[in-house]
């Protein structure tokens, strides 16, 4: 618990140095209001805890001392602190200029890396909490409506694969789709640059756009 602690202080510290667009507020998920708390989950910005196989592994251990979010004023950049992982930045906006996303993602890594020091290894890449994220750690998504596809997930699944991504509902990991929307992102963390991950995804979701064009 000391450590998460640490963890906390050590990070805002850090997020408080940001600047331009990046800059922001930090709030701890002790002091907020359960009024607040779900509208942030309800935004798809908040975590909660509620993945038993999380829970069964000790991630939500002495909940919900020591953890938050932090957002810029734009929430268009995000950062939680000690759900899962230490810590997950996430970058997002609606519109498909995913250049741009990834762009703001880097720009604030580049500034936090400056006070924090990341846990790394020659061979896994970057370490965390799930073994399913080690190497570049990077889950690019888009939340996409395909209600065609929806009717044929034989048809997305099959792209999906072929794609090395992940389709999932808008709810997180294990959820299913509501309406036709999907969350879909790369598979693959481990073995491949950033960048690559970034276009794996990029390249699926443009051909899951033209299937759901030409199915009838």
């Amino acid at each position: 618990e000391k450590q998460r602690k640490d963890m906390e202080n050590k990070t805002i510290a850090a997020l408080n140095t940001l600047e331009g667009e990046l800059k922001g507020k930090y709030y701890s998920l002790e002091t907020m209001t359960p009024e607040e708390n779900q509208q942030l989950i309800d935004d798809h910005f908040m975590f909660k805890n509620d993945d038993k196989m999380l829970g069964d592994a000790g991630g939500y251990n002495g909940w919900p001392k020591a953890r938050g979010i932090f957002f810029n004023d734009n929430k268009t950049f995000l950062c939680w602190i000690n759900e899962e992982d230490h810590l997950r930045f996430i970058s997002m906006q609606k519109g498909g200029d995913v250049g741009e996303v990834y762009k703001r993602l880097v720009s604030a890594i580049k500034q936090l890396e400056k006070k924090l020091t990341f846990a790394y290894s020659k061979r896994h890449g970057y370490l965390t909490f799930c073994p399913t994220n080690l190497g570049t750690t990077l889950r690019a998504s888009v939340h996409i409506k395909v209600p065609k596809l929806a009717k044929n997930e034989e048809v997305l699944n099959k792209i999906c694969a072929d794609n090395k991504l992940q389709p999932r509902g808008i709810h997180g990991e294990h959820t299913e789709s509501v309406g036709g929307v999907y969350d879909i992102s790369n598979k693959r963390r481990l073995g491949l640059t950033e960048y690559q991950a970034m276009q794996e995804m990029y390249n699926g979701i443009k051909e899951i756009i033209q299937a759901e064009k030409n199915a009838k």
